[in-house]
């Protein structure tokens, strides 16, 4: 019976994390606000990561790396390695220090989010001619705030799917 609750909690992640990158990358753009189009796929893995653990984050990061990967013009892996990473970090701080909370999870979410835009500008920035740090600025922000908005039903998600795995398994992470 456990390993049959593991299984569909995995296929549940799965789903989540599609469901998500169909919200990025097919809806989303034709729903911008202020010009910007939200990243989700970040804020959905530092939830499962504060919320699960450094192994389900990591896990999560790598899959949500790899769809960032195929739906941005980045170098191929940035966002693969940036966001498994993530997973890592977040959850090893979540499993360590952190409390798995609302406050962390906004805090952490918004500073993935930003070295997330970041990483999004690097061709922008990278270009011999110079954009103006106030235009570089103006959309990190943006996108950063925009997307913190939309974190806040993302949460509610990642914190059912943490407390799904704490009935599994005692300590709550899934290893």
């Amino acid at each position: 019976m456990k390993k049959k609750a593991i299984v569909n909690l995995i296929l549940l992640h799965a789903l989540f994390l599609v469901v998500v990158y169909v919200f990025q990358g097919v809806i989303f753009p034709y729903v911008r606000f202020g010009g910007f189009v939200p990243l989700l796929l970040p804020v959905a893995v530092t939830g499962i990561a504060l919320y699960e653990g450094r192994y389900k984050g990591g896990l999560s990061g790598l899959f949500a790396g790899i769809f960032c990967d195929i739906s941005f013009n980045q170098p191929v892996g940035t966002f693969t390695v940036f966001l498994t990473l993530v997973g890592l970090g977040i959850g090893t701080l979540s499993d360590t220090v952190v409390l798995s909370g609302f406050i962390a999870f906004y805090i952490g979410s918004a500073a993935v989010l930003i070295v997330s835009a970041f990483i999004q500008m690097l061709p922008i920035i990278a270009l011999p001619h110079s954009i103006p740090t106030s235009i570089i600025m103006g959309t990190v922000i943006g996108q950063t705030v925009y997307s913190l908005v939309l974190a806040f039903p993302i949460w509610f998600i990642v914190r059912a799917l943490g407390k799904r795995a704490e009935r599994i398994t005692p300590s709550g992470r899934i290893v």
